[in-house]
């Protein structure tokens, strides 16, 4: 089985069926081959699913999210074959967290770990939801990204009907984004309910599945793509930067940091 795990918005946790992903252990993957885990072959089969909207509160509840698919597939951790990590892009804190238990799960186990892209899967859940449609269509997804910005990127969707990524990921000011994402068929993501005006949704996807992101892993594994890269996108610097003076505490005035 494989463990999804996502915290570039919302925090999502899923357990996939590691058959025919072509994922997970040395074992697994050569069953899943076996299986016929090639691209255009149907997506991994979906055991459970949970997830937590609240901001802020990645450490609180992720751990109990796992607990939570594990027991809804009567599974334990040491049936887990892999785990799928999303990298963001997504808010420092929050994209840690989940990189931190990803790794601390994978390295106890000793099972591989995947890192993708979490917009990616964004982008996938956007076309599964608009239904089958004609190679090509085109998908613009927009996460919030605070201080008024968003972290986004655009697709087309292949002939298999996988999502290729054409530019992105980025982060901008939505007006300097805001024509670009538009004219694309499909416009999902936390950042169209920010800035609706800029950014109008055509589905109200706004965060990650981490079903959906286990979905990409195998997608890509599939074509050959290395997916063995878990540091996270965080695109820009932190919020809170290191001063480069302080006070001094006896009046003595400004004094630079040390080094």
């Amino acid at each position: 089985m494989l463990l999804g795990i996502d915290t570039s918005g919302a925090v999502s946790v899923a357990l996939v069926r590691a058959e025919g992903t072509g994922l997970g252990t040395a074992a697994a993957a050569a069953a899943g081959a076996a299986a016929g885990a090639v691209a255009g072959s149907p997506g991994p089969e979906v055991l459970a699913v949970r997830s937590d909207a609240r901001a802020r509160h990645h450490d609180e509840v992720l751990l109990t999210l796992v607990d939570e698919v594990l027991a809804e597939a009567g599974a334990a951790r040491t049936d887990l074959t892999g785990v799928v990590a999303g990298r963001g892009p997504g808010p420092f804190t929050g994209l840690r967290v989940g990189l931190v238990v990803a790794r601390t799960i994978a390295a106890a186990l000793d099972i591989p770990l995947y890192g993708v892209c979490s917009l990616d899967a964004l982008a996938l859940q956007a076309l599964t939801a608009a239904g089958p449609a004609p190679e090509g269509r085109s998908i613009a997804v927009a996460l919030d990204a605070r201080r008024r910005e968003v972290y986004w990127a655009r697709y087309r969707a292949d002939a298999e009907g996988a999502v290729v990524r054409v530019e992105g990921p980025a982060v901008s000011a939505p007006a300097e984004v805001c024509e670009a994402l538009f004219s694309a068929d499909l416009l999902v993501g936390s950042g169209t309910e920010l800035y609706p005006d800029l950014l109008p949704a055509t589905a109200r996807i706004p965060h990650v599945d981490a079903g959906a992101l286990v979905a990409v892993a195998a997608r890509l594994a599939a074509q050959g793509e290395d997916l063995s890269d878990t540091e996270p996108m965080y695109l820009r610097e932190p919020d809170a930067a290191k001063p480069s003076v302080r006070k001094s505490a006896l009046g003595l005035g400004d004094r630079p940091s040390a080094p």
